[in-house]
């Protein structure tokens, strides 16, 4: 299992080692991580490190002094590397052992109103540990940079670290502007540099994921110490290629994650089993309250899903024309027009497809009051209510499942005003605060979806492709994640001691399970009706 910590946790599981000194030898050891990842990438690429071409762009903070340090290894390797100093204030024993190993220096300097300008004379000397680019052996600056850098094999970016707030600053936003247009020029053409980002992408958010413009997006991401929830979190995940961890020793000083992330070898031991004294009712029973006359196609890509994972039954109540099409494709669903109160299963899912149709708006409204883990999606997202409020229902065994905009509505609804474009650009934090407010688990689909819950752990999990964006798509992460609240109800404890009945967990389970349903097929088209035939080939291969 990942767990990733905010900027501040590990700023504070830095500064034992700092404080007893060990503060340059971390910078090296960081240098070295990230030497060595530019190396396996070259390597990846066909490349060796002997005559490559790599560009720096250095920050004044710790971030490029790490980077000056990783470029002086390569240097030493034989790699041509070339370090763009965007302040006059540089750590110098970084600086000198990077021109020790033959790198070569360039400056830049703000021109008039904030614009880019030539190379310019340095700056007044910085403070203790830093140097001023004074007497630096190349004035070309900008320019002779981003010359070099249309031919580079590699750019790296050390500018931002885990201390910066914001986006870039002039002179650096623009440099990191111009790259970027040769970054997608390189790739249009099937060539162009490889990005490495030091730490994270300058211009993300260590602790959010926020994004602010221009970042220089990264192939490859070395972070230190610890993973940081904003390298797995929607919009920066996005933006960090590859993610790579060098160890500086903080692991006892870290303390609780602030994101959870499950692996592949987390999966295998949460999907469950049947066992020998099993039958169909201590398998799991499914309950789905979704399609109407207007969605019929709802029901039946929930279904098929729910049945896909193999419960003891899935049951299904709803409109019988919608129940005679379910016959045709999922012969095995038991189908009625009964009410919830009327049927025994572990668990619900209501909404999906329900559209002003008042007979399923009601049996949605007596699923979600059954007391039952109950998956809340589309349609049956308007009964949801803020939590405490005199005669509201009790909502702590719901899973809201919505996107953006349903996200931004039912919040809207419950008096906090928040944009769908609000939520995407920080969706760690617009779950969390629909938690809080209804008091249920929201799983937010989106490219890295996340599971919040009120009080408990917070999951992202990045298994999705764009290929999953498509109708239908909820609807089957929803018949997924009702089979699995049923199937894993009432068992022993999983990973960790983990309850089976885990809301939390078991989202963030379905999430990783429908993601990787869109991984398979080398980019072939893809509809949500073909995915609930992958489940069994996913599922077994995730557990053989």
């Amino acid at each position: 299992m990942l767990r990733a910590y905010t900027a501040a946790a590990v700023r504070a599981a830095e500064q034992p080692l700092l404080d007893a000194g060990q503060g340059p030898a971390l910078m090296r050891l960081a240098g070295h991580g990230l030497a060595l990842g530019v190396v396996s990438l070259l390597r990846g690429r066909g490349r060796r490190v002997y005559g490559a071409r790599v560009m720096l762009l250095i920050g004044s903070g710790n971030n490029g002094a790490d980077a000056l340090f990783a470029g002086a290894h390569l240097a030493s390797q034989g790699a041509r590397t070339t370090a763009l100093l965007t302040s006059a204030r540089t750590r110098a024993d970084a600086l000198a052992a990077f021109t020790r190993a033959g790198g070569r220096v360039l400056e830049v300097a703000p021109g008039p109103a904030g614009t880019l300008g030539s190379a310019g004379s340095a700056g007044s000397a910085g403070s203790a540990g830093s140097a001023s680019t004074a007497g630096t052996p190349d004035t070309q600056g900008t320019a002779a940079f981003l010359r070099e850098a249309e031919l580079a094999d590699v750019i790296m970016d050390g500018l931002l670290g885990t201390g910066g707030r914001g986006g870039l600053r002039e002179p650096a936003a623009g440099v990191v502007a111009q790259l970027c247009k040769i970054r997608t020029r390189g790739a249009l053409a099937g060539s162009g540099p490889a990005v490495v980002a030091c730490d994270l992408p300058s211009g993300v958010d260590a602790t959010s994921g926020e994004v602010y413009g221009p970042v220089l997006a990264a192939d490859l991401t070395v972070t230190f110490g610890a993973l940081k929830t904003g390298l797995v979190a929607a919009p920066g995940e996005q933006l960090c290629g590859a993610v790579s961890v060098v160890e500086l020793g903080i692991a006892g000083h870290l303390g609780t994650p602030d994101v959870l992330r499950l692996e592949g070898s987390d999966l295998a031991a949460m999907l469950p089993r049947p066992e020998s004294t099993d039958q169909k009712y201590t398998r799991g029973v499914a309950g789905i309250v979704a399609g109407s006359a207007r969605y019929p196609g709802a029901a039946l890509l929930s279904v098929a899903a729910a049945s896909a994972c193999g419960p003891g039954m899935v049951r299904y109540l709803g409109d019988p024309a919608v129940s005679a099409a379910l016959h045709v494709r999922n012969p095995e669903a038991v189908c009625s027009a009964e009410s919830p109160e009327d049927v025994r299963v572990q668990a619900w899912l209501a909404g999906p497809g329900v559209d002003g149709d008042s007979a399923q708006l009601g049996r949605a409204r007596l699923a979600m009051a059954s007391g039952l883990p109950t998956v809340v999606d589309a349609g049956a997202l308007t009964l949801v209510g803020r939590a405490g409020q005199p005669g509201a229902a009790e909502q702590s065994q719901l899973v809201l499942t919505p996107h953006a905009g349903e996200l931004s509505t039912l919040l809207a609804r419950l008096g906090t005003e928040r944009s769908r474009t609000d939520v995407e650009a920080a969706p760690v934090e617009a779950a969390r605060q629909a938690a809080r407010l209804t008091g249920a688990t929201v799983l937010l689909k989106g490219p890295t979806t996340v599971v919040a819950s009120p009080g408990g752990p917070t999951y992202t999990q990045g298994d999705g492709t764009p290929s999953l964006a498509t109708a239908g798509s909820g609807d089957t992460l929803g018949g997924i994640l009702v089979a699995l609240l049923a199937m894993r109800a009432g068992r022993p404890p999983g990973i960790g001691g983990e309850p089976r009945d885990n809301l939390p967990a078991t989202a963030a389970l379905a999430a990783a399970l429908h993601g990787r349903l869109g991984q398979d097929g080398a980019g072939a088209p893809l509809n949500a009706g073909m995915l609930a035939g992958r489940i069994p080939a996913v599922w077994a291969g995730l557990t053989r």
